[in-house]
């Protein structure tokens, strides 16, 4: 699984190399970020938002923009892992501490660079469309997760926004302050962070 920065730049390096009149970018990006709600979400369990699809690949025949973009999130969190277990990136020391958010939020930092357009988006996440995603979940909670991650995204990560953001996560905030001192230390391995370059390089 990656994060929420990181799924945003490797949609978008989707959507570049693949251009079609059929997508609406905007949308397809609020899908990709759109399974990890659960997040703010405490009735929506993981295999309501990751196992909805009948096969992860890159078929979105049939599927609205955000549907497309949903499902892309899950063919990339599956990618991504092949891509960092082909690295052996899970025997280098840290690289699993925390269930592995360490990882996740230092490779959403390493990438941010990589797209240049996060106001536009941020103000688009601040007032998300209406959409139909089929699962019981309220127009307050779904506005409240994009808020969020407009919050979040506006910035390039430092240690102050990756505290904030994940203090904003109920499953997290417990874990904060460790958090951001994983990533510290792990940023310092150069190994990890030349794997983690490479999953961008590979995802899409």
């Amino acid at each position: 699984m990656a994060s929420q920065i990181s799924h945003i730049v490797y949609a978008k390096k989707y959507l570049d190399k693949h251009p079609s009149n059929k997508i609406n970018g905007n949308e397809f990006i609020l899908g990709t970020v759109f399974p990890d709600i659960r997040r703010v979400a405490e009735n929506i369990k993981r295999s309501d938002t990751h196992s909805v699809f009948s096969s992860v690949d890159l078929t979105f025949s049939g599927l609205s923009s955000f549907q497309a973009g949903w499902k892309f999130h899950l063919y990339c969190d599956a990618k991504r892992e092949e891509i960092l277990g082909r690295y052996g990136f899970y025997s280098l020391d840290e690289t699993a501490d925390l269930a592995c958010i360490p990882s996740k939020l230092l490779e959403d930092k390493i990438i941010y660079g990589q797209y240049n357009n996060w106001k536009e988006l941020a103000d688009f996440f601040r007032n998300p469309p209406e959409i139909d995603t089929g699962i019981n979940i309220s127009r307050e909670t779904f506005k409240l997760w994009y808020a969020i991650l407009a919050e979040y995204i506006s910035q390039k990560p430092d240690s102050k926004i990756i505290k904030k953001f994940a203090s904003s996560l109920p499953a997290l905030a417990n874990m904060a302050e460790d958090i951001v001192k994983s990533v510290s230390e792990l940023e310092k391995n150069e190994k990890a962070v030349d794997i983690l370059e490479r999953v961008a390089e590979e995802i899409a």
